[in-house]
Order: C-alpha cells, then structure tokens, then sequence
C-alpha cells in the first residue's frame, strides 16, 4: 500500500494550498454560496505560487527551491488571514462556514477519491514513454534541476526552451513542495490535474443551477454537479456510435450509416475519436488523461475552468448599463471607470489569460477573444467596453512578459484554407498567406459526429429558452452567458474551415489548428451542455407531458454515446486493472533499458548542476534522448521535429547531426576534444542505442579523454565524465 502512503503525502501539500487560498477564493466568488468556490481555491493557489516564483526567478531574486516555495506560501498565508479577519468583522463569517461545512467536506472527498481513482487507474502503466512524455518530462525535469528562468532546453543546449512551459513549472513546483521523486510526481501531476477538474466542474455546475434556482435542494445540486464533472472530464464525442458497425480501418473513416450492425465493441479504437477527419486532431480531456501526456493543453484545463468561472461571475455582476450622466465630460467618464469595481476582475483576466499564453499559447488569443465577446455582450460599443478591453490588453502584456520575453513565437502566419488562384498567386498579405494545395474541408457528417451532441444541446437549449422564458434576472443572465459559451464554441469549430496558424506540417497544416480551437470549445459548449440538461429536467408544463419527456429523451439518447467513451478507453489502455499498483514513470528502463536505468539512476543521485550530457540523436517521439528527458540534462541534440517546430528550421538540429556522429564515430582525438569543449560537455554516455545508431562507434577514445564513472551491470552501458 505504498502508492496510498505516497499518493496521501502529495494530498496533504494540495489540501494545505488549498485552505491556504479559501479567504481569497471566498472573496472572489462570493456570490457561489453553494460553497463559495471552494474548489477552485487549490488552482488560485497553485497559479499565484507558481507565477511568484517564476517572476522572482526570472529576474534572479529568489531562486527556485523549496524553501523559497515554503516563504511564498507562508506570505500568501498571511495575506489570507487578513481577508478571513476583515471578513469576519463585516458579515457573520461562522455561520456560513457552518452552513457550508458538509458540502465543502463532500467537495474534498470527492476530489481526494478522483485523485486516488486516476492514480490507480495510471498506475497499471505508469511508463513515462510514447508519444510525447519525454519532452513533457524533460521540460519538467530542467525547471526542477534550475534555480532561475528560464530553464534551459534539454534537446539544444545551451539555449532556453522555446516552448511554453508555465503549466511545467506548476507541476515542477508540487513536485518540489512535496518532495516526491519526479518519475513519480509526473503520474501524480496528472491525477491532480483530473481531480482538479472533477471538482471545479462540479461547483461550478452547482453553483450556476443554484443561482438558477435558489432553493433548489442540495441533492439535486449534487447530482447535476456530479453529472457535469462526468461528462466534462470523462466524456467522449458522438464517434462511439461506431461500436454498433462492422469498424473501419484506422484513419479511412466510413459513414457508420454504411457499416451498421449490431453491437460490436472489439471493432472499435478510442483514438479514432481524436483523429476522424481526415489530416486533423481533435481530442479532448478524457482521451488526454488517458494516454498522460503533460502537455500545456492539459496543464491548463483546471486554469481553464477557473477562467469560466471567473468570466460567470463577472458576466453575471455587471448587468447592461451606460453611464447615469451621459452629460459628464470625458475625462470624468474615464475617471468613474477606471474606480470601477469590475476593473479589478478585468485585471484579473488579463493575468489569467497571460497564464493561459505561457501554459497553452493559442489559450491566451482564445480566452482574450471570449472575454471579448462577454464584454461587448454586457456593454455594447461604449465607454464601458473600451475601457475594459485596454485594461485586458495591458495586464494580458504587462503579466505575460517575464515569459514572452525570451519566448520567440514559431508561427509565421495566419493560412487561408482554399485560397483562390488570384489569392495564391499574391501568396502574402500582411499576416495572412495563401499556399497553392492547402485545401482542406469537413464534411458536414463528419463534424457532426465529432461536435453534434453539443449542437443539439444547443438546439433543445434555444427551444427551452423560447418556450420557457427566464423570470428572474438572474435567469436571463445565465441564459445569456450559455448563449455565448455555446456560440463562441461553434465559433471556434467553424473557424479551421477558412483558417489555420501556419506550422511546419505539409499534410497537416490545420491540424493543431482545430486541435487547440476545439479542445477548448468541447469544455466550454459541454458546461453549457450539462446546464441544458438540468433546464429540460426543470423545464414541465402540464400542457404537454409528452413533448417534455421528447426534449429530455433527445438529450440522454445522444448523452449515452458520449459517456460510454471512457469504457473503451480506459481498458484499452490500463487493461483489465488487475497489474500491481506502480506509480514509478521511470520503471519500463529496468524492462527495455535494464543499462540505461542506472545511468540515469547515478545521474540523478549525484549530479546536482544541469552540465551537458552527449547521448544519440535520434527522431521525435521515438526512444532516442531518453537520458536527458530523464535527467533534465541538456544534450547536444535532441528530437529532431520538435525543435524545428520551436525554432522555425530543420538546419537547427540538423547542422549539429554530423557533429554528433562525429563525436560517437572519429578517431580524430584533437577533433574530438574540439567538439566536448565547444558544447561544454561534462558527460558522455554510451549505451545500447548509441551503438546501434552509430555502428562505427569509436569508444577506445574515450578512455583517454574521460573518466569512466559507471559501467552497468549488464556491461551494455557506460557513463564518462570528462577529465
């Protein structure tokens, strides 16, 4: 039971954060008296610790360590306490805490249970291996290894990452607070991640319905929160309706209309669900936490959550209106504005959609533009509207520049899908290009497959709305701001039909295009979706019994596709959950690497710096650079695509390929010592894969040159440190 001892610890550290930050929380959500929000309190925590030190260790103040985590929390502790005593004199403080004190309870519960449910579930194969756990592991073990910022690229020495790495430094800094050897944390990392959303779903599901309706009873409130937190992180998209065909080989979709048969699950592959169109992606949360790559996508889902729930509030706080004296000179206007309460959570936004930029890059553009639509929707083209959008935009800079100050964007435009001749010809026009052959579009049946159980939400929501008209105006404002989330949603669905952000991919040029749009827009347009859900159940007119159960049995009829995806995922990823409970990431080296594993092993225990390994190059998401993602010891050359993609040319790796092999391969000792000084390389590790890459492998030379620190047991590696 060692995996719930280690599992525990690492709850402790977030159940601290988490109480920590509940005054601040409470202030903030104020008006969710449901429980105040509780649950966001571990994230506001998480982001205000991290951004401090990641602010003070850029400018060289503080240095990244433990103890500097232990000073900043214990400030933030202070501050808390502040606010909890201010409160205390002006409203009856015990009373409310009382009142609230088992559902909090429950919340806690309930995020302890799914942080322990996913670490079981990760536990059957915990291997941090595949896909893209190596850069994700990598980035997290540079920053560990790093006392300042920027932490350094660990496949391109000696330069920083180009990457944005903000959600990294959160996970770096649990694993830090808590102690907990990071092979481990990784896995942990993602179980947070998942109870965190579990949680922050179901309060703010809870909290919108109770607004709705107050005295609805709290196990109606329960229910629909657990419901939310379900389909929000769990579900899936209409594509399981392929486990009643025959299937279709992998990547040549057909419509299931054509190979219809009975229920046949063996057919059916979960990623397909991710990869249907043809050239794009479009995953979502469920399938994320399955195959466990850290990426910023998933770092930023419970700071996502926080955002929408901050944007509720705010949408809900500010009801349309113009300024009282339209006779007041400008400068007064500007005056009363800039006083304004709702500054404050404009400043607010600005900060979290800077997080947004440097934890998922297309996040922060996305929730800049959502945040948009929500002020325009409040105030129209006005006084009001300017004003907020200047204050967004400037903290949105003035937060997000420690981070884009060493960060180069790799875009280099903005594509148009299909351009005509006339338009291809030109090629460019300021950020927008036109590219002969990128034409690539959807076909109706197949986005429906991927986004319609949404649209029908959408559908029974506007039916529902026009025949049962909102009554409060509480109502109307959360019928308003399901209004924007579904159509902001469609809207970012709709846009990689005529645009694209231009990367290195040929056949693939749209593809992280609608992956980032329509990651967001799943989570956005499936709180909506589950707020639809409860207003149907609500929704009775003694008039028409028959339409109502029509409307509800339309809803779960699509609902049941979406929540079985998880039956299919989870099994064929983790098997039948019967393997011993190991939470270790690094374990499969002892299987495949049994050599590799102790010279990682030795390099964690004894090399404290962040000097420069030499290990084989080799290409992206394959075996190759497995010392240095292990580590966070920068190699000389790393995946090859990936840093293309983040430094703009194949040459940057490239160049350096033959230098590798000359390293490995050349007899030439003068040349040799050439290149070690040149990288400033303190390591050099020879290994299976280093032989088998390069099969002139001149190891002799390396005596001379170096002190031989580590043979392995199995005699198929060696580690050598430079004399």
């Amino acid at each position: 039971m060692n995996w719930l001892l280690t599992s525990l610890n690492w709850y402790v550290y977030l159940l601290i954060i988490g109480i920590v930050f509940y005054p601040l929380t409470k202030k903030i959500f104020s008006k969710f008296s449901f429980d105040f929000a509780y649950p966001f309190a571990k994230v506001i925590g998480i982001i205000f610790v991290s951004y401090t030190v990641y602010v003070l260790g850029t400018i060289k103040i503080l240095p990244f360590n433990r103890m500097s985590l232990f000073l900043i929390i214990g400030i933030f502790a202070l501050i808390n306490f502040f606010i909890f005593k201010k409160k205390k004199k002006t409203i009856n403080n015990y009373q409310l805490t009382i009142n609230n004190l088992s559902i909090l309870i429950f919340e806690e519960l309930l995020f302890l249970a799914s942080l322990l449910f996913w670490t079981f579930i990760r536990s059957q194969e915990p291997s941090i291996r595949s896909l893209e756990k190596f850069m994700d592991f990598g980035f997290i073990n540079s920053i560990l290894r790093g006392q300042f910022f920027p932490p350094k690229d660990i496949w391109y020495t000696p330069l920083q990452i180009n990457y944005y790495y903000f959600g990294h430094l959160t996970g770096a800094f649990l694993i830090k607070l808590s102690n907990i050897k990071p092979a481990i944390g990784y896995n942990l990392i993602l179980s947070t991640i998942f109870a965190l959303g579990m949680t922050q779903v179901f309060s703010l599901v809870a909290n919108i319905i109770k607004l709705y309706q107050p005295k609805i009873k709290t196990l109606t409130l329960i229910i629909f929160g657990l419901i939310g937190a379900f389909f929000v992180n769990l579900g899936g998209n209409l594509h399981t309706i392929y486990t009643f065909t025959t299937g279709y080989p992998n990547e040549k979709p057909v419509p299931f209309w054509q190979i219809l048969s009975k229920f046949n699950p063996q057919t059916y592959w979960y990623p397909n669900a991710t990869r249907f169109i043809p050239f794009t992606i479009h995953e979502f949360p469920s399938y994320s936490y399955v195959v466990a790559d850290l990426h910023g996508h998933v770092f930023d889902i419970p700071f996502v959550l926080l955002t929408i729930a901050i944007l509720f509030i705010f949408f809900i706080s500010n009801q349309k209106s113009k300024i009282k004296n339209q006779n007041d000179n400008l400068k007064l206007k500007i005056s009363k504005l800039l006083s304004s309460h709702q500054q404050l959570f404009t400043i607010f936004l600005g900060f979290l959609t800077a997080i947004h930029y440097m934890t998922n890059a297309f996040d922060g553009p996305i929730y800049i533009l959502l945040t948009i639509f929500v002020l325009f929707f409040l105030f129209r083209l006005s006084w009001q509207f300017l004003i907020n959008l200047i204050v967004l935009i400037i903290f949105f800079i003035v937060f997000s520049l420690p981070f884009s100050s060493h960060f180069t964007p790799f875009i280099t435009g903005i594509g148009v899908n299909c351009s005509p001749d006339f338009l291809t010809n030109i090629g460019k026009i300021g950020p927008f290009l036109f590219e002969k052959g990128n034409c690539q579009t959807s076909p109706f049946w197949m986005l429906f497959i991927l986004w319609g159980f949404f649209w029908v939400s959408f559908i029974l929501f506007l039916i529902v709305s026009k025949i049962k008209k909102p009554v409060t105006s509480h109502q109307q404002l959360i019928t308003n701001f399901l209004l924007i989330l579904f159509s902001f949603g469609t809207f970012l669905i709709i846009i990689p039909e005529f645009f694209y952000i231009k990367d290195i991919y040929p056949a693939h040029f749209r593809a992280n295009t609608m992956f980032k749009l329509g990651y967001q827009a799943f989570i956005m347009m499936m709180i909506a979706s589950i707020i639809t859900f409860f207003l149907l159940k609500s929704f009775r007119t003694k008039r028409s019994e028959v339409r109502n159960l029509l409307i509800t049995g339309v809803w779960i009829f699509f609902s049941f596709f979406v929540i079985i995806y998880p039956y299919f995922s989870i099994p064929s990823y983790y098997g039948l959950l019967n393997r011993p409970v190991e939470l270790d990431g690094s374990k499969w080296l002892e299987q495949f690497y049994p050599e590799d594993k102790e010279i990682v092993d030795y390099l964690n225990k004894n090399e404290k710096g962040q000097p420069v390994i030499l290990e084989s190059q080799g290409d992206s998401y394959t075996d190759y650079e497995r010392i240095s993602a292990m580590t966070g010891l920068p190699t000389v050359a790393g995946w090859w695509v990936h840093e293309w993609l983040w430094r703009g040319s194949s040459d940057v790796v490239g160049n350096r390929i033959p230098e590798v092999i000359e390293l490995y391969q050349s007899k030439d000792l003068n040349k040799t010592k050439e290149l070690i000084k040149k990288y400033q390389i303190k390591y050099i590790i020879v290994s299976r894969l280093e032989k088998q890459k390069y099969s002139e492998l001149y190891e002799a030379k390396f005596s001379q040159l170096a002190k031989l620190v580590l043979r392995s047991s199995n005699g198929l590696g060696a580690l050598y440190q430079i004399k």
